[in-house]
C-alpha cells in the first residue's frame, strides 16, 4: 500500500514555482527550500503516515456500522427477534438519525481539541459500545446501542475528510481519497470472511456467533484506537508538533503549496456566522445531495446484500458471509482506475457519471435477471459503481469550495447527508418484499438518476461561472485565480 501512495504521489505532487506575482501569497524562494526530490519525498511522508491510519480506522468504523448484517444471517435475527416487522429496519436506521444530528459541528470540534485526541478518543468509546451488541437481551437495547453508536461515529467521517483536504492540493486529492476509502472498502470485502470466523468460536462461553462477531471487532477496534492515538497527525499549521512527523519548515512547503493552489491554507479564527454562512450556498447542498444518491445505494448493499444472497439467490448461511468480498474487489480496480484518469485530466463530473452508468446498469441485472450467477454479476456492477464515486464525489466537493470554514461546513453537509442515505438505504429493502425487494431496486436506479441529473445542473453552473471570471465579470469564491472544476 505505502508504494502505491509512493507512485500515486509521483504522479501528482505539483513542484512549487516561483510565483511571478502574489497571485496567492506564496513564499517566491520556495524552489531554493526544497528541489523537485525533496518535494516528493515530503509528500510521500504525508501519505504514509496520514492516508494509512485514516484508513484503517475508516476500515474498522465501516465494519463495526455494518456489522449487524453479517451478525443477522449468524443468528441474531432469531436470538433476538428481528425478523418481526420492521425491526431489523428500524435497529439499522436508528444509527444514521443520532449521526446525522450529531455531526454538523463535528468539523469545528476537531478543529478545536486536534485530530489525534479526537478521533482516537470516539474510536474506542464506539468500541466500548459494540460490546454492549453482543450482550443485547433484546432488539429495543441493540436499537438504543446502535443509537449511541451512531454520536459516537458522527464525528469521524467528516472529520477525516476535512483532515485529508488541508494537506493535499486539488488536484491530487482524488487518489488520496480513493486510498483512504479502499482501505474502509477492504473492511466491506473481509468483514464476512472476518464475522464467519468469529461465529465459529459460538461454543465458548455460551455465547452464540454473532455475539462473537461484536466481541471480537470491538477488540479490533480497541487496537486500531491506540494506534490512532499514537499515529494521527496534526492539521498543516501544527503538523510540526506531531511526534515522528515533519518538522515546521516541511509543514509550511505545504502550506506554500495549497496556498499556491487555493489560498486557503492558513486557519481563520472560528465564527459561527462564517461557519454557518455556506449554508445559504445551494451549490454545498446539491454536492451533499449527490453524497446522498452514492450512499443510498452502498449502504443498502451493505446492510442487506448477505440477506439478499441468502434469501434471494439461495446461498448458505456460510456462502452468504464470504460471497461479499469478491464485488469490492471490483470496486477497488475500478476506482483506483478512475481516480488516476480524474487527477491526472482535472476532471470529476465524467467520473461521477460513468461510475453512476455503471452502477444503472448492474442494478437492474441485480434485480430483474433470471438465475443467481447473473443476477450475482449485477452486485458486481452495482457494488462497483457506487462505491467508486464515493471518493469521486468527495473529490468533486473538494476541488469547488475554497475557505477553512467552507470546507469544514461542507465536509459536515456532505458526511450528513450521507447519513440521510444510510436512512434511506436501510429502508428501501422491505422485508415484505423479500425475497426480490423490487422497490428497492426501483429506489436505487431513482437515486442514480437524481445524482445524473444534479451533477448537470452543477456542471452547467461551473462552467458559466468560469467563463465569467475569465472574461472579469464574477469573482469565484472569493478569490479573482479560482476556478470550478468541472
Amino acid at each position: 500500500m505505502a508504494n502505491d501512495l509512493e507512485k500515486a504521489s509521483a504522479e501528482n505532487v505539483e513542484t512549487v514555482e516561483p510565483a511571478a506575482a502574489p497571485k496567492a501569497a506564496v513564499d517566491i524562494d520556495v524552489d531554493e527550500e526544497y528541489s523537485y526530490e525533496e518535494q516528493r519525498k515530503i509528500i510521500h511522508r504525508v501519505d504514509r503516515r496520514l492516508i494509512i491510519i485514516c484508513g484503517a480506522a475508516y476500515c474498522i468504523s465501516l465494519m463495526d456500522r455494518t456489522n449487524v448484517s453479517i451478525a443477522a444471517i449468524s443468528g441474531m435475527l432469531e436470538d433476538l427477534e428481528l425478523q418481526i416487522g420492521f425491526r431489523y429496519s428500524i435497529m439499522v436506521l436508528v444509527f444514521f438519525v443520532t449521526y446525522v444530528t450529531f455531526q454538523p459541528l463535528a468539523t469545528a470540534v476537531i478543529r478545536y481539541i486536534g485530530p489525534r485526541i479526537f478521533l482516537s478518543a470516539i474510536v474506542m468509546t464506539w468500541g466500548a459500545c459494540l460490546i454492549g451488541f453482543a450482550y443485547s437481551p433484546n432488539w429495543q437495547t441493540l436499537a438504543g446501542l446502535r443509537a449511541l453508536l451512531g454520536i459516537l461515529e458522527a464525528g469521524f467521517f467528516p472529520g477525516t475528510v476535512y483532515l485529508l483536504s488541508t494537506w493535499y492540493s486539488r488536484y491530487e486529492v482524488h487518489k488520496r481519497y480513493s486510498f483512504f476509502y479502499l482501505i474502509g472498502c477492504v473492511a466491506s470485502a473481509l468483514s464476512g470472511i472476518l464475522a464467519y470466523g468469529f461465529s465459529q468460536m459460538k461454543p465458548l462461553q455460551g455465547l452464540n456467533g454473532w455475539q462473537w462477531i461484536f466481541i471480537m471487532q470491538a477488540v479490533l477496534t480497541f487496537i486500531i484506537g491506540i494506534l490512532c492515538m499514537v499515529f494521527v497527525v496534526d492539521f498543516p499549521d501544527k503538523g510540526h508538533k506531531t511526534w515522528g512527523f515533519l518538522n515546521e519548515k516541511e509543514c509550511q512547503f505545504i502550506l506554500r503549496r495549497l496556498d499556491k493552489d487555493r489560498a486557503d491554507a492558513n486557519p481563520e479564527p472560528f465564527s459561527l456566522i462564517k461557519f454557518l454562512r455556506p449554508a445559504l450556498d445551494l451549490k454545498v447542498w446539491g454536492l451533499g445531495l449527490i453524497f446522498f444518491c452514492l450512499t443510498t445505494v452502498t449502504y443498502a448493499i451493505a446492510y442487506f446484500l448477505p440477506i439478499i444472497l441468502r434469501d434471494n439467490m439461495g446461498f448458505s448461511v456460510g456462502a452468504s458471509q464470504c460471497l461479499i468480498a469478491p464485488p469490492y474487489v471490483l470496486a477497488g480496480i475500478l476506482m483506483l482506475s478512475t481516480s488516476w484518469v480524474g487527477d491526472k485530466y482535472r476532471m470529476r463530473a465524467p467520473i461521477l457519471v460513468f461510475n453512476s452508468i455503471i452502477t444503472l446498469i448492474g442494478l437492474p441485472v441485480m434485480g430483474f435477471a433470471k438465475g443467481p450467477a447473473v443476477r450475482y454479476f449485477g452486485v458486481f456492477l452495482t457494488t462497483a459503481g457506487a462505491n467508486a464515486n464515493i471518493p469521486a464525489s468527495m473529490a468533486y466537493q473538494a476541488n469547488n469550495i475554497r475557505g477553512q470554514w467552507t470546507r469544514a461546513f461542507a465536509s459536515a453537509t456532505l458526511v450528513g447527508l450521507g447519513g440521510v442515505g444510510g436512512i434511506a438505504g436501510s429502508l428501501i429493502f422491505r422485508s415484505q418484499d423479500a425475497p426480490d425487494y423490487i422497490p428497492g431496486i426501483w429506489g436505487a436506479i431513482a437515486s442514480q438518476l437524481l445524482l445524473l441529473i444534479i451533477v448537470a445542473m452543477l456542471s452547467v453552473h461551473f462552467w458559466i461561472s468560469n467563463r465569467k471570471a475569465d472574461r472579469g465579470e464574477k469573482v469565484i469564491e472569493g478569490s479573482p485565480d479560482f476556478r470550478y472544476t468541472i
